[in-house]
């Protein structure tokens, strides 16, 4: 599902770049673009972070 109409951004995509590292919204708009046109998707992005965050991360 697309998070961000204006560049093109998946759901998955913002997820990845939650799991690489990304903790605000500025850093998942700096590695995927998500959120840095017309701002309309950045509420859609935090909802996002906080899932994953939630999310336990799998044993290395």
């Amino acid at each position: 599902m697309y998070v961000c109409l204006c560049v093109g951004v998946t759901g998955q995509q913002v997820i990845d770049a939650v799991q690489a590292g990304a903790v605000t919204t500025r850093q998942v708009g700096e590695r995927t673009g998500a959120g840095t046109v017309c701002g309309r998707c950045k509420n859609n992005i935090r909802a996002l972070m906080a899932a994953t965050a939630q999310q336990p991360q799998p044993l290395t």
